[in-house]
């Protein structure tokens, strides 16, 4: 059985006590970023950075780091994109006999546009699909329906609402057009709501339950065969996470990751998020900008699983990066400060604010966890993540 499958049913059988979570990485961004997607090559020239002259990872670059975490096997679901699935799925049939679960961009609307030089993200959203079903299933326009798939059974859709009528009936009609679509095609999806890509005329006050409420609306008129396997939202704060868990305990609520940020930024999302009821963190460009792709998803896995602090395991994941040798992109002081996450793809969700944290937490040769010594560990993630 999949991962994501076992602990589904466990959240919905055991809603207030069971302790599974579900953490995806999100490697689709080659549907919102096109060239840039995967990533600056690192170490990158200092002279060519001065002249804001990057090199770019190339594809394969890009796929050959979704198969080492797919090796790694602690993360859920791997969510690509329609022509990532058919490569790494499809072809090379990754997946199977492992535990995570591949997963599609299911439509690329207007807002994860985020190509150079364009501006349509300033725009409000509108939606739109290049990705069919049966391509994301078998890689073809109609799938043969007494066939196993070889692709993915699971996609993700999102939608944006700006308070624009007209835009967000279109937004919600083409999500009703996709349900339908989905439910023939025996297609499960999770639920992206992204915050509003555009000016709302909404006080900053209002808007956690603009979108909790739109949420909520979007998804009474649908019974139990079309509705989202689980939501994926920008973390809003406790309020408004508490808020949407306690209407209906079967909605599974996750949480996505945003822009980069910190390493503490992400560690200390994924843990409050989870006290906060969240079961799923989906973490795309958190873990393809950090140093060390698979040492960062093991520390959310311990995080999650109670191992760990958060503070601790931004000391803990400094001390692997100087095991390996790898330089890290801040000081261990300036990777301790808590920013404002941007909430979409193009990185709005206004000026940061920074917040350093007490140096409450015990430095790395001193940390303790149930896995054993911060010594103990490096040994085990060096032998792991490569000499």
């Amino acid at each position: 059985m999949k991962s994501l499958d076992a602990k589904i049913t466990d959240i919905r059988k055991n809603p207030s006590g069971s302790k599974a979570f579900i953490i995806a990485d999100a490697k689709d961004a080659d549907m919102a970023f096109g060239i840039t997607a995967p990533g600056q090559k690192r170490p990158m020239n200092p002279e060519r950075v001065l002249k804001s002259e990057f090199h770019w990872k190339t594809l394969e670059e890009y796929r050959e780091q979704i198969r080492g975490v797919i090796r790694q096997g602690l993360v859920d679901i791997m969510l690509l994109s329609a022509s990532n699935v058919e490569q790494l799925a499809m072809k090379e049939r990754l997946f199977e006999g492992s535990h995570i679960t591949p997963a599609a961009r299911a439509n690329d609307a207007t807002d994860i546009w985020v190509v150079r030089g364009a501006e349509y993200i300033k725009q409000p959203s509108r939606p739109f699909r290049s990705a069919t079903l049966d391509h994301i299933k078998c890689g073809e326009v109609e799938c043969d329906p007494d066939a196993p798939h070889t692709g993915a059974d699971l996609g993700l859709y999102s939608v944006t609402f700006t308070n624009n009528f007209e835009r967000d009936y279109e937004t919600l009609r083409a999500f009703k057009e996709f349900r339908e679509e989905a439910e023939r095609k025996n297609f499960r999806y999770f639920l992206e709501v992204f915050d509003p890509n555009v000016e709302t005329g909404l006080p900053p006050e209002k808007l956690d339950g603009f979108i909790n409420d739109h949420i909520i609306r979007s998804l009474a008129g649908v019974t139990q065969k079309g509705r989202p396997l689980f939501l994926k939202i920008a973390w809003r704060g406790p309020k408004a996470m508490e808020e949407l868990v306690a209407y209906d305990p079967q909605m599974i609520v996750g949480i996505l990751g945003g822009s980069a940020g910190t390493t503490y930024d992400a560690f200390k999302l994924i843990a409050d998020a989870q006290k906060y009821g969240a079961r799923v963190a989906l973490f795309g460009r958190k873990i393809n900008n950090a140093e060390a792709p698979l040492a960062f998803i093991e520390f959310l896995r311990r995080i999650v699983e109670g191992a760990i602090t958060p503070e601790e395991a931004v000391k803990a994941y400094h001390g692997v990066l100087q095991s390996l040798g790898v330089t890290a992109h801040r000081s261990l002081a300036d990777d301790m400060v808590l920013t404002s996450a941007a909430t979409s793809y193009g990185g709005s969700g206004g000026g940061k604010k920074t917040i350093t944290k007490p140096d409450g937490a015990p430095a790395p040769a001193e940390l303790k966890t149930g896995a054993g010594s911060v010594t103990e560990q490096l040994a085990r993630l060096r032998k792991r993540f490569g000499e």
